[in-house]
Parts: structure tokens; sequence; C-alpha cells
């Protein structure tokens, strides 16, 4: 276990207090992560962080890794960009369920279907935190947000299921409510040879929770224990059961090659066709 100090010692110090609303769940998953990093004993000159708009992607301004605080919806792309150009680097994207799935839902598809070696971490609290409290792409039907003042008439998407059906071979869900199994499972994505991704349920007690009469961070985390069922028992449910509820866990793992392996060996058999020639 990661004593406190050897966390903060992947923080920049001089940057604090971070901008996260007391009861935010952002800070949580900031802290997993360096937790996680930390049990790796990862070098701390070989990673980079992307960040892309809202307050989840804040998380990688916070951090002493190198990071790129991108456009909206665009941190995978950059991300990419930056794996191409060495693929070496553990190469980590903090991003939130709007970020990632509704401006950059395509390019979060795209790289899940690629298997472009990356580790995603979506801070999913169903609402855009920082621009306002908007509904995202998340949010439950009934939702009283910014954009839907008399309640959200849109059916929410699953994450998880959207990048199992993209094709990525790592795909998990948990809560900030389940601290040490998102570390885990963290550490699962972070050492995964592929595109790995996890849902990260989060309590946003400002701009969804006080709309929506939840103000108090301790009330969101409590729904995520009714929420968030652990696969194995979520599987055996039948699907009136199943409604309003989601697995937790391991969604999916699999191994297969990835973009890099495909890009390498496209590039070693146009060698060996010069050669020939």
């Amino acid at each position: 276990m990661s004593t406190r100090n050897e966390i903060l010692d992947y923080t920049k110090r001089d940057k604090m207090p971070h901008v996260f609303c007391p009861g935010c769940g952002n800070g949580e998953v900031m802290h997993g992560m360096l937790q996680a990093i930390q049990e790796l004993q990862w070098d701390p000159t070989q990673i980079l962080i992307v960040g892309g708009i809202g307050c989840s992607s804040r998380v990688a301004t916070y951090t002493i890794f190198d990071s790129l605080h991108t456009l909206h919806g665009r941190a995978i792309p950059f991300a990419i960009g930056a794996k191409l150009a060495n693929p070496q680097l553990k190469v980590i994207i903090v991003t939130g369920d709007g970020d990632a799935s509704a401006i950059g839902g395509n390019h979060l598809i795209h790289a899940a279907r690629r298997n472009m070696p990356l580790t995603v971490f979506i801070i999913n609290n169903n609402t855009y935190g920082m621009t306002g409290g908007q509904f995202s792409p998340t949010s439950p039907i009934g939702t009283i947000s910014a954009t839907s003042p008399c309640g959200h008439v849109e059916e929410p998407f699953s994450i998880t299921d959207l990048l199992v059906g993209a094709g990525a071979p790592f795909v998990a869900r948990t809560g900030t409510l389940y601290y040490l199994e998102m570390i885990k499972l963290m550490k699962l994505a972070l050492k995964k040879n592929g595109f790995a991704a996890i849902d990260i349920i989060t309590q946003c007690p400002t701009n969804y929770g006080r709309p929506n009469r939840i103000p108090k961070a301790y009330d969101l985390l409590k729904m995520q224990s009714d929420l968030l069922i652990p696969k194995d028992k979520y599987d055996t449910l039948t699907d009136e059961e199943r409604a309003g509820k989601m697995a937790r866990g391991i969604i999916r793992d699999i191994d297969k090659p990835t973009f890099l392996d495909h890009y390498n060996a496209c590039v070693l058999s146009t060698k060996k066709a010069k050669v020939m020639l």
C-alpha cells in the first residue's frame, strides 16, 4: 500500500489546492491512478497523461508527468499521435463521459476498434460539470440539468457496451465508492498490452447532485451501491431485474494484436519487399 507522501510526490504541490468542488470524485480517481502507478513502480519519465476539456481532464495538469491538456473531445487523437511517435511511452488518458463519449465519441470508438495501446480512465458523473451542468450521453432519463430543466428525455447509453461492441480488448466498470477495486482495475488496465478503458462512476454534488436534490456526496456514493452490481451477479439477473443497474468489474478481457503490431509487421514486410526488388 502506498503512503500519502509517495502519492503526493507524483503531484505538483504548487498547483494545489485543485479546482474540484468539495465532495467531487475526481480527486479520488486522481489519487487512485497515482497509487496504481506507484504500486507498479513505473518510471515517471516514461509516462504521459492526456486530458481533454472538463473537470476530469484537469487531473492531467496536477501530476508531475509529462502532460497534454488538449481540445474538447480530442484527447484520444493527441494520445495516439504521442504513442506513434514514441511507442515506449505509457500513455494514459483521463477524460469525462461528455468529453469521451459525445464530442469525442468517434475517436473513442475507433481507438478501441484499432486496439491502440492506450489506457483510458473515463470519469463518468452523468453531466458536463465544468460548463454548467448540461446533460451528457450517460445522464439517466428524468435528470434535471441546465439543458433539461423539465427532466432529461433521452435514453442514456452504456459506455462499456459501446467499447465492447467496438472491439476493445479490456473493458471494466467501477465506482468511486469501490476505491480499492478501482485501484486493482486500474493496475490491470495499465498493464494491458492494448486498448484498455475503465468507466468510473463518479459523484458530482454541485452540478448533478444539487439540481436533482441530492446535494450530499455521501448520498451520491450510497446510490452507487444500488446501481453497480458485481458482474457475476449481474449476469444472473433477468432483463427486468437489470433495469436501472450496471455490471461492475471486468466486462471484457481478451488478448489480440494491437495496432502497433499490425503497423510494425507492415513496415517489416515493406522493407523486405524493397530488398527483393
